[in-house]
């Protein structure tokens, strides 16, 4: 069902886009939220898009009105022109307290069949004393699945003043360098272990090739899309580096 909201949501949102696009530099006229909120009910009324009734109507109501303050922001010159969504990119639904409860620990939106089965990150929090305003449900491109809360919290004291000011000069070698003479390094520590992490897949690749057959015969892919592709390259070079490689004939 979330897969059917986001590819909704997104539907929503582009054709919303496609209209305020039009209507703005061929018409010279801004769209309000009636408006767009009246496409969007004509739009469930046609045959061809009905299917948008089967999803709750709320993360499609709260996708153009994520969209009007997009538009806000750009008319104030605040950020860039809204884009339009690809199904490619981080999709995400997002329900306000109509449309989801907490009960028991569980969390149930709109339109779906049952609780759903979430791994807490925090396992210390009383679930039961959670009021939030939005539930946010999201998928990562790499498959990653996520559920976020949106609260109402106090405003937090402000910190005391130090009397303090300080400049920072962002580098190459460190990370930065403040006024003070302080140097902050780059974390080469992150860069080190995803490189280690890398090395240790291509290995245990290229052992497991290397064990399976005589001979291996890799596509030879164009420079463009080797350098697009590095994995392929360096997947080749430990295929040809790996000891096992050499073998004796029977």
């Amino acid at each position: 069902m979330f897969n059917r909201t986001f590819g909704c949501v997104r539907l929503a949102w582009n054709k919303t886009l496609t209209d305020r696009h039009a209507a703005f530099f061929q018409h010279g006229q801004k769209t309000s939220c009636k408006q767009t909120d009246a496409a969007l009910t004509a739009r469930k009324q046609t045959e061809e898009l009905a299917f948008l009734s089967e999803v709750s109507s709320v993360p499609l109501q709260q996708t153009l009105r994520h969209q009007h303050t997009a538009f806000g922001n750009f008319f104030a010159e605040r950020a860039r022109y809204p884009r339009f969504k690809s199904r490619t990119g981080r999709q995400s639904a997002h329900y306000t307290r109509s449309a989801f409860r907490i009960k028991d620990g569980q969390l149930r939106v709109a339109k779906t069949d049952g609780p759903l089965r979430v791994a807490w990150s925090r396992p210390d929090v009383d679930l039961a004393t959670m009021d939030p305003t939005m539930v946010i449900v999201s998928r990562e491109p790499d498959g990653r699945w996520f559920v976020s809360f949106a609260m109402e919290v106090d405003q937090p004291d402000p910190l005391p003043a130090t009397g303090h000011e300080v400049g920072i000069d962002l580098g190459i070698k460190d990370f930065a360098v403040t006024s003070d003479g302080d140097r902050i390094a780059n974390p080469r520590h992150l860069e080190r272990k995803a490189r280690n992490a890398r090395r240790d897949f291509l290995h245990k690749t290229s052992i497991t090739l290397v064990r399976q057959a005589d001979t291996i015969v890799v596509e030879d892919l164009a420079v463009a899309n080797m350098l697009r592709n590095r994995g392929s390259s360096l997947l080749r070079s430990a295929v040809k580096q790996e000891p096992h490689a050499a073998r004796h004939p029977p």
